[in-house]
């Protein structure tokens, strides 16, 4: 159980994929519930720069929503646009996610973790991580990762602890 629970939502991006077969949803949710955090929202959108946008900035307008995992759009193939959805809203880019995420998975996956476009963010003082569509790549993402940066307790430092502080602004 972490020290303090945040709001995080979930968006899986899929052309095909429906509440009633949303395996990659369904694990992040169960991953985030049974950490102690709380689901503010999950949503499946259509592979669509645009419908993404729509969703992901709802959400960052939101004060109830801390952090947004998004599963899937992050290959390589036409209809694949996750980064290019999110990196436009990022105020800030978290390159070290994308990186440690395909560093981890090399390891799991070999050579085949290139092809991964896993990207992290931040806009409006909310997390943005966005996640490979595969369940086992989600796994990956929360154990490795998401897990540890979400927890207020976790040392030497971590993302969660920050967040009150993501809307400040630098002295002029």
């Amino acid at each position: 159980m972490i020290g303090l629970p945040l709001a995080i939502a979930v968006l899986t991006v899929s052309d095909t994929r429906t509440l009633a077969d949303d395996r990659s949803g369904d694990l992040l949710e169960e991953k985030l519930t049974e950490d102690g955090h709380r689901l503010a929202d999950r949503q499946i959108v259509q592979d669509d720069i645009y419908r993404i946008r729509a969703v992901v900035s709802g959400w960052i307008a939101r004060d109830d929503v801390d952090a947004i995992v998004t599963t899937g759009g992050t290959g390589f193939t036409g209809r694949d646009s996750t980064p290019e959805a999110l990196q436009p809203l990022f105020d800030k880019s978290i390159e070290g996610f994308g990186e440690l995420f395909r560093a981890i998975s090399f390891d799991e996956i070999g050579s085949s973790t290139i092809q991964s476009r896993a990207v992290g963010g931040l806009a409006n003082g909310t997390l943005i991580f966005a996640l490979p569509g595969s369940t086992n790549a989600c796994r990956t993402g929360w154990e490795k990762i998401l897990r540890n940066q979400l927890d207020v307790d976790f040392r030497p430092c971590n993302f969660a602890e920050l967040i009150p502080r993501f809307k400040e602004t630098a002295p002029a």
